[in-house]
């Protein structure tokens, strides 16, 4: 089964000090890097001596993975490049990895630096390990270190700390699945399984659609599953918002301007529009410099 070294590589506005002291430096380096809890360096004995580390990840569970790596790293001849080489291993027999091994390189381009990293490693469990790495381990480590890349790029370019970056992006996250929730059910539950327990007397109330209210309820429930899905996949896009709490308002006035009484009704259309406007808006406010794996290269030439 042939598997390829993960590679990834993003342009950053800053200097190449800075960039080094961020990558380079425990204390900054966990801040920021999703792959990683906690890093520290052992003390050596002189300055020529490769640099060992201990690492630790906090895998969920209460559940911790502990390994230790050696860096070494010499600037190049050129005031313009940097390279930093590591390996690392862990012990652990819950340790999908057991040793691997990779680089950083650092290239000035005009006012950014471009910051790349390739690596590969061993894994255990046999033909079940190499599986679990093929299909799912590895490409979600590669994901979590482009993502980290971009979390460090808006470290850098926007000032914004890490532990900042990681809260907006767990609340805008968490606001989009609840969001495509609301849609999902509202869509399929009471119009498309259960119309006739308020959906279909609502429209006829609305007296628009004569004889043909229960077809309607039902488009409606297509369109409100369909637009759930497209909120979750554009989540991104500030367009999508403004489209939300417009139709919102669209599926929620006429009822009320037709019948006020359903104002009375503990469970309204009302009480759930402003919710769901409310989380609207703060998907769109945590969406601003959100890490994106995207931005980064990932492929190696």
């Amino acid at each position: 089964m042939k598997k390829k070294p993960i590679y990834v590589e993003l342009d950053i506005h800053t200097t190449l000090e800075e960039l080094w002291e961020h990558t380079q430096s425990p204390m900054l380096h966990q801040q920021w890097d999703l792959r990683f809890s906690e890093i520290s360096y052992l003390p050596k004995l002189n300055e020529h001596e490769k640099q060992n580390f201990l690492y630790e990840t906090r895998i969920g569970f209460g559940l911790k993975i502990k390994g230790t790596g050696e860096t070494s790293h010499s600037p190049a001849p050129s005031l313009s490049e940097r390279l930093s080489v590591l390996s690392f291993a862990s012990e652990q027999p819950v340790s999908l990895i057991r040793h691997g091994g990779g680089y950083w390189k650092y290239k000035v381009n005009n006012n950014e630096v471009t910051f790349m990293t390739l690596f590969d490693y061993r894994t255990r469990f046999g033909v079940a390990g190499r599986l679990l790495d093929r299909f799912i381990f590895r490409p979600l480590f590669g994901y979590a270190t482009a993502w980290s890349f971009d979390r460090l790029r808006i470290w850098l370019e926007q000032k914004i700390p890490p532990s900042v970056t990681a809260e907006r992006a767990i609340t805008h996250y968490v606001s989009v699945i609840f969001i495509m929730l609301l849609w999902l059910y509202e869509g399929i539950v009471p119009k498309l399984l259960y119309p006739d327990a308020g959906e279909l007397t609502l429209m006829k109330q609305v007296g628009w659609f004569a004889g043909n209210e229960l077809l309607m309820v039902h488009f409606i429930g297509i369109g409100e599953v369909a637009f759930g899905i497209i909120s979750a996949i554009f989540h991104r896009k500030n367009g999508i918002y403004i489209a939300q709490i417009l139709l919102l308002l669209v599926l929620t006035l006429p009822a009320l301007l037709y019948d006020s009484r359903v104002l009375m009704s503990p469970f309204n259309p009302l009480t759930l529009a402003l919710p769901m406007i409310g989380l609207c808006l703060i998907a769109r406010w945590s969406g601003r410099h959100l890490p994106q794996a995207s931005r980064c290269k990932r492929h190696f030439k």
